[in-house]
């Protein structure tokens, strides 16, 4: 699509390997990709099929199994610099210019703003810097570690957002993330999901599905508004799963696609998605 650069996620594990997949991304008529960081060499290997393929190789997910052992510290937040920055020279070394960071793991309690964390976080940052990579906060639980970070580090250029739609509806209770700091978008993870599933309105990792666009309940005119109003002019990128969450059958039908189809689908909704923020964009 000629208007907008569009961009999707790897699936990692799949049994169709990273850079196959790049291939077939390609095929369908995308842009570029992301993928998940692992230190085995992943990123080496799709910044060579970048380079055969012609692709964007948008950005890389950082790792974030230790996201709020950086908060409460110990050896656990220890490795867990340790492995952001390990994922940081990767980029570097590949040439990858962004690299995005979860800044919170769990539902069992509420974060608690640290200063040991802001210190971590700011060790992860200054190295980010060092290398000439730029860094972009999503939003997922943990909401107020996000605007804790954005603010202690708003004189960074190097440091934005990165917008995750599906995770603003089943994790921020539909609070427009966008407004507070669409000023700052560096990237997008678009997708769709059925919003928060317990009566009782507490969120779970089961609810975020990332189903295709227009397979949920998102408001994709309203999300394309939004998008048009931050005067964003970055890819769209969107972060897709094939299988569904434990307990759950959402993603069935995609499991049943051939993989080829599923790309050629995406790339289809993606399109729609384009189509409508550049729509907006021209009012």
């Amino acid at each position: 699509m000629w208007q907008k650069q569009l961009c999707l996620a790897t699936f990692r594990g799949h049994e169709i390997s990273e850079e196959r997949q790049i291939e077939i991304f390609r095929a369908a008529g995308f842009d570029g990709f992301f993928i998940a960081w692992s230190p085995d060499g992943v990123v080496a290997r799709c910044r060579k099929k970048a380079e055969e393929t012609g692709m964007l190789f948008q950005s890389v997910h950082a790792p974030f199994g230790f996201a709020r052992a950086l908060w409460e510290g110990g050896e656990d937040a220890r490795q867990g610099v340790a492995e952001l920055i390990a994922c940081l020279d990767d980029c570097a070394a590949n040439g990858v210019p962004l690299a995005i960071l979860h800044t919170y793991i769990g539902f069992d309690r509420q974060p608690e703003i640290t200063q040991t964390g802001l210190e971590n976080y700011g060790r992860v940052v200054a190295h980010a810097q060092r290398l000439g990579v730029k860094l972009a906060f999503e939003n997922t639980e943990g909401e107020a570690c996000l605007a804790a970070l954005l603010h202690e580090f708003a004189a960074c250029s190097h440091v934005g957002f990165c917008w995750d739609s599906g995770h603003e509806m089943c994790y921020n209770r539909a609070a427009d993330l966008l407004a507070r700091y669409g000023g700052r978008l560096f990237g997008t993870h678009l997708n769709d999901n059925l919003g928060v599933s317990r009566f009782d309105g507490k969120p779970f990792w089961t609810d975020d599905l990332h189903l295709l666009p227009f397979d949920g309940i998102a408001d994709w005119h309203n999300i394309a508004a939004r998008l048009a109003g931050c005067g964003f002019q970055g890819p769209l990128t969107f972060e897709l799963n094939l299988a569904s969450k434990p307990g759950r059958l959402d993603n069935a039908l995609y499991a049943r696609m051939a993989f080829e189809e599923y790309v050629a689908l995406a790339y289809q909704r993606a399109c729609r998605v384009g189509a409508l923020v550049k729509r907006c964009e021209g009012r």
